[in-house]
């Protein structure tokens, strides 16, 4: 048995590396294969695009059948899907089939599984021909809208958009679209 210190800095270390995943600057992919079941389903929550392969992959937070709780994956799991969604499977804590993961928005790409990692690469190499400090800034932004207010919103974006004109990214790609 855990003491209360030993499980609220299992809880911070789980908050921390979820939230290092989520808040990481470049993107990240999530490959699913099989079950992703609870921490598994956790994991594939916070990361930016989800391939599931259309057979095999399977989503559910089983927490609240054995008495615990998806705490923290739920402020991301709302952010992701919505509320609806988000009771719905927190609450019934039924396994869904990749299919109905991606009709409710929660995986990005459904692909049949034997081109799973064939898709996976090729998700991978389009991001990589994107600037990365142009996704970056982005991904902070994603991070940052949430919640704010309309006008509170278009002055961060209003400096971030000045931001992002400095980089040295936006500045010869600039250059190479006026070349052309």
């Amino acid at each position: 048995e855990f003491s209360v210190l030993e499980n609220m800095s299992d809880s911070r270390l789980l908050q921390e590396t979820l939230h290092a995943i989520y808040t990481c600057p470049k993107p990240v992919i999530a490959q699913v294969h099989g079950p992703a079941i609870a921490g598994g389903c956790g994991l594939a929550t916070v990361c930016d695009f989800i391939v599931a392969a259309r057979s095999k992959a399977l989503f559910g937070y089983s927490e609240v059948k054995i008495g615990f709780i998806p705490a923290i994956v739920m402020v991301y799991l709302i952010r992701k899907i919505g509320e609806t969604q988000a009771r719905r499977l927190l609450l019934s804590a039924e396994n869904i089939s990749a299919e109905e993961a991606y009709r409710i928005g929660f995986v990005t790409h459904l692909v049949d599984d034997e081109v799973l990692a064939e898709a996976v690469a090729s998700l991978a190499e389009t991001l990589a021909s994107n600037s990365a400090s142009a996704m970056m800034l982005t991904k902070e932004m994603l991070n940052n809208l949430h919640g704010m207010s309309l006008d509170a919103g278009l002055r961060y974006a209003s400096s971030m958009n000045a931001l992002a004109r400095q980089t040295d990214d936006c500045r010869e790609g600039i250059a190479r679209f006026l070349q052309k």
